[in-house]
């Protein structure tokens, strides 16, 4: 195998792996109110919700999963157009989406969405 031909079998998928995700949706998800009834001023009204799974659909489609980092961060790759987001496992109790997002040829879209708990 010549040079040439290794470099375009190995080097350059490696190169476009190491630049990361083309497009997709990168973010953080709250969850709040965190505790019931009046809240101080000096307490926060959301935290970061941790370890969560959630899976982004296109239609009734399933099209990518993700989970949410111990600070609520995630970062997934999509492709190009309309998506609907929301919690994997039903809760009886809270809202967890869907959220809608739309993902744009070559860009990743930062979102922040907050979840609502249920607690009142």
């Amino acid at each position: 195998m010549n040079k040439f031909a290794l470099i375009f079998a190995f080097i350059l998928p490696a190169l476009a792996l190491a630049q990361g995700p083309k497009s997709g949706l990168t973010g953080s998800i709250v969850i709040g109110p965190v505790t019931g009834g009046p809240m101080k001023k000096s307490t926060s009204e959301t935290k970061p919700l941790p370890n969560t799974a959630f899976e982004v659909k296109q239609g009734e489609k399933v099209v990518a999963t993700f989970q949410t980092d111990e600070a609520g961060h995630f970062q997934v790759s999509l492709g190009a157009g309309h998506y609907e987001v929301a919690k994997k496992e039903k809760s009886a109790m809270g809202f967890f989406g869907p959220f809608q997002v739309d993902i744009a040829d070559g860009k990743m879209e930062n979102v922040e969405w907050k979840c609502d708990s249920g607690l009142r």
